[in-house]
């Protein structure tokens, strides 16, 4: 049997755990493998593209188990009433292929794109940041606002976006949140100005410049989260020049990330390096770090484990039967022959 979680399994886990928790267990299971990132077999996602946006297949596996992910990302859905980004993953046995979890990803996408980028502000932004602008209040927002808040201390959040509905959106969502202040800026300018950490989380699949040079201030960390694929970007390229990039898998952010604006051997440093010790992070309180995040498979693979086990644990979920049950596993015909029942009992698989 293959244990499926739908999207109200996903959140009512979330709710037993605390959002507090689930993220601070999210990032520790993402930190645990980036630790072990040898051990792992990496690809980056293939991608379908279109004209009015994107289809990935997303591997990863150890010795263990493999995962992959479905994931989309069309700019134009919401005006449809569909989501931007719509998921759904599997995690199985390497030892026998056998699927062991099918969930939805959608939700835990957001999950696990927050915990990866204060894992990541862990390691790169300044001791004792605690403001942070916001640009992009889509339906990312939130998680971002929420993870950098209850495991990273961030106490007031400026946001923008050029929709104003989704800045009043994302400050009545988190209007009663103790100890965040979160107040709407009149243009990234103003939500950037001052802040120790900015993280921008745009959706459309444009060239884009959401940040210039002139905005940058000596000792901020960018945690850079909406350019994530060809032809998609969120940061002047003078800004990489002057500052110290930070990457997932870097063939991968090659082609998706920031980086894709610049020469093929512009210096970035991928992320379970510093993790591990192997290679150093932010230099000084004045240096500038950018985090050009596209989003890895391994970070799902993470992600998967985690709700397999925990749903496990609290008995949440729907057992299906995802593999047909054989008596003799070289008879995969009388699968057919057992459910017809027009076919003779003579002539049925015993």
């Amino acid at each position: 049997m293959t244990l499926l979680l739908t999207p109200p399994d996903v959140a009512s886990l979330v709710r037993r755990r605390t959002l507090p928790g689930f993220l601070g267990q999210l990032e520790q299971a993402i930190r645990e493998d980036f630790l072990r990132w040898p051990e792992f077999d990496k690809s980056a996602r293939l991608a379908a593209h279109s004209p009015n946006g994107v289809i990935e297949l997303m591997p990863a596996a150890d010795d263990l188990l493999y995962s992959f992910k479905y994931v989309n990302g069309h700019p134009k859905n919401p005006h449809s009433g569909i989501p931007t980004v719509m998921a759904f993953g599997a995690l199985a046995e390497v030892a026998t292929g056998k699927p062991l979890l099918i969930s939805e990803l959608t939700l835990t996408t957001a999950l696990r794109t927050a915990a990866t980028s204060v894992m990541a502000a862990r390691a790169l932004a300044r001791q004792g940041a605690r403001s942070m602008a916001l640009i992009g209040n889509g339906a990312q927002s939130e998680f971002q606002a929420l993870a950098f808040h209850h495991l990273l201390g961030i106490s007031e959040i400026r946001a923008y976006d050029i929709d104003s509905a989704a800045t009043r959106k994302l400050i009545h969502n988190l209007a009663d949140v103790p100890g965040l202040k979160v107040t709407a800026a009149g243009s990234t300018i103003q939500a950037v100005r001052g802040a120790d950490i900015v993280t921008t989380v745009t959706a459309d699949k444009a060239y884009a410049t959401i940040l210039t040079p002139d905005m940058i201030k000596p000792g901020m960390h960018l945690n850079a989260v909406g350019g994530d694929c060809p032809g998609k970007t969120e940061l002047h390229r003078d800004i990489l020049a002057a500052s110290s990039t930070f990457v997932e898998f870097e063939p991968q952010s090659r082609i998706e990330g920031d980086i894709q604006q610049m020469d093929a051997d512009f210096p970035v440093t991928e992320l379970w390096r510093v993790l591990r010790g192997v290679a150093a992070g932010r230099a000084s309180d004045t240096e500038v770090t950018v985090f050009d995040s596209v989003g890895f498979a391994m970070e799902d693979y993470s992600a998967l484990r985690l709700l397999y086990a925990e749903a496990s644990r609290l008995g949440l979920g729907q057992e299906v039967a995802l593999i047909p049950a054989l008596q003799d596993p070289r008879n995969l015909y009388s699968t057919l022959l057992a459910q017809d029942s027009r076919v003779p009992a003579s002539l049925r698989a015993a």
